[in-house]
């Protein structure tokens, strides 16, 4: 099932890429994912890895996106971590939590993509990142504080969060799979090797609490209508 989903990484952007040059269409932008360059021992890594390898093939003037993780109402990042935060007593820190990242709200991505196609800008590698570094421990803190909840954030040995992954993966909306925590290995900030959104002077305009808090209310007790101490340590 895994090794389909990640085919589809490699065989849809070939495809694609393919179809675009043969109808002579002017730009593609291909949205890939930041970090994944160290990461050889994630299929989802190399799979992505591969997908870019056979655009820039097929279409070298093609444009591929890195961002880091991306959040909004819909996200399968901020709102999954929401929902297991606002049931469980307990969260597992896996690398103790020491993994970074550089979110970007969706708004901003579409905006940076809105850049490029109006600039014509062609055959660049961008990776796309939010204004704040910030750790996964961080991150759940944060979280935390906007659904008023207090929880007990635990680092786990390795070998139990491999455990965990197998079990997990199975459900629909896993937390986590063995795939996933291989990635967790490895930062998820700028690699230096490629520009940035900041370098092409397109800057980012969202924060990552107050926008995460405009839809944080959906987890809160008391929905809607809740409100939360923001001086409250959580």
């Amino acid at each position: 099932m895994f090794e389909t989903c990640f085919g589809f990484h490699k065989k849809f952007p070939n495809f694609l890429s393919n179809l675009c040059r043969k109808y002579d269409v002017e730009q593609f932008v291909h949205i890939s994912a930041l970090g994944i360059e160290n990461a050889k021992d994630s299929l989802y890594a190399s799979s992505k890895l591969k997908g870019e390898f056979l655009i820039r093939k097929n279409f070298k003037e093609a444009n591929i996106l890195k961002p880091s993780i991306i959040y909004s109402v819909d996200d399968n990042f901020t709102t999954n971590f929401m929902t297991i935060l606002s049931l469980s007593p307990i969260f597992p820190l896996y690398y103790n939590g020491s993994t970074l990242f550089r979110p970007i709200y969706i708004s901003d991505l579409t905006e940076i993509i809105y850049q490029i196609i109006a600039k014509n800008i062609k055959s660049i590698t961008l990776e796309c990142i939010g204004s704040e570094e910030i750790s996964l421990k961080n991150i759940l803190k944060r979280l935390l504080k906007l659904i008023g909840k207090k929880r007990l954030l635990i680092p786990i040995p390795l070998v139990v969060a491999q455990l965990s992954a197998v079990f997990f993966q199975f459900f629909p909306r896993p937390l986590i799979t063995l795939d996933q925590l291989k990635l967790l290995k490895y930062q998820n900030i700028p690699s230096g090797k490629y520009k940035t959104n900041f370098d092409l002077k397109i800057p980012v305009n969202a924060n990552f609490d107050d926008e995460v808090k405009k839809y944080s209310y959906m987890w809160r007790d008391g929905g809607q209508f809740s409100t939360v101490d923001e001086t409250k340590n959580y």
